[in-house]
């Protein structure tokens, strides 16, 4: 006769929990050694569980992803209709970046004004949404173990010996490391910022990897310099951001001035967070090749 899920946990827990005591929380002994014809019960027990389990996880993933549906349809019926009066891009938002924006930020990229000033706390969780992504990374591929750092993947120590492929890299990754500053530099002038430069950078370092092998690479780029350096710049972006939003949230004159528009040293704070931006896009893109191509920082 098949047993419920319930007569079988009792079956297996009243020979492992001294339930005696009244008025106390029950407490776990060291079981005696169960006779042959009882052992049949944890893998029913288990199999009963896992039946269960698999049952009532499809139907609770289609009630979620329903209710969600259902809020994002509703979102979308109480937008306004295109090129309604009411949209807004016809609102006084738009018109003040772009009349004011240069004004008011220094930037005479409107778009760097933007992203790093007028909207800096969406590029502020934008920019821990990488590092969250890389510690998540880190923890489902490397989990708590220490990898031997004598361990190569096949084929590494074939690429890091080419020589075309090191001849060209001596030759082309300063100019991509100059090309990534100059981006990152110029975000706030013309077309570029943290995240494209950061890109740039970062793939210079894996082409350095790719060249000259990790070892060569964690000489100045290793473990622990990424640690601090991610640190150092999601903490300054944190707190300089935070400090301008709350001066200019209640009224209080900040201090930070948005220059001559056109210098390279001018529209206030979007020059150093371009740079915290690149720092965290070019260490994340790097750390993540490393994982995945050698299974360790």
């Amino acid at each position: 006769m098949k047993r419920s899920l319930k007569e079988l946990f009792r079956e297996w827990d009243a020979d492992r929990f001294d339930l005696s005591v009244s008025g106390s929380v029950p407490q776990k002994e060291r079981p005696s050694p169960l006779p042959p014809e009882r052992y049949d019960v944890i893998p029913e027990l288990e199999e009963t569980i896992m039946r269960r389990f698999h049952r009532v996880v499809p139907v609770l993933t289609f009630l979620l992803g329903l209710t969600l549906s259902l809020f994002l349809i509703m979102t979308v019926l109480e937008l306004p209709a295109f090129g309604s009066s009411d949209s807004p891009v016809f609102n006084e938002v738009f018109t003040r970046y772009v009349q004011d924006g240069t004004e008011e930020t220094g930037a005479v990229n409107t778009v760097a004004g933007v992203i790093l000033d007028y909207r800096a706390f969406d590029t502020l969780g934008e920019t821990h949404v990488l590092y969250t992504a890389l510690v998540a990374v880190l923890i489902l591929l490397l989990g708590f173990e220490k990898t031997d750092p004598g361990i190569r993947t096949p084929g590494y120590e074939v690429i890091r010996q080419d020589p075309v492929l090191t001849t060209c890299a001596k030759l082309v990754i300063p100019c991509v490391v100059i090309y990534g500053l100059y981006i990152i530099c110029n975000g706030h002038l013309g077309p570029g910022g943290g995240f494209c430069g950061g890109t740039v950078i970062g793939s210079a370092l894996i082409l350095a990897a790719l060249a000259f092998g990790f070892d060569s690479v964690e000489r100045f780029v290793n473990y622990r310099t990424i640690r601090v350096v991610l640190v150092i710049a999601l903490c300054f972006y944190s707190l300089s951001k935070g400090y301008s939003f709350f001066c200019g949230a209640n009224g209080i004159e900040s201090g930070i001035r948005p220059g001559t528009p056109g210098r390279i040293f001018s529209a206030g704070l979007i020059l150093p967070l371009n740079a915290a931006v690149g720092v965290v896009v070019s260490c994340t893109m790097y750390s993540l090749y490393s994982v995945f191509r050698r299974g360790r920082l």
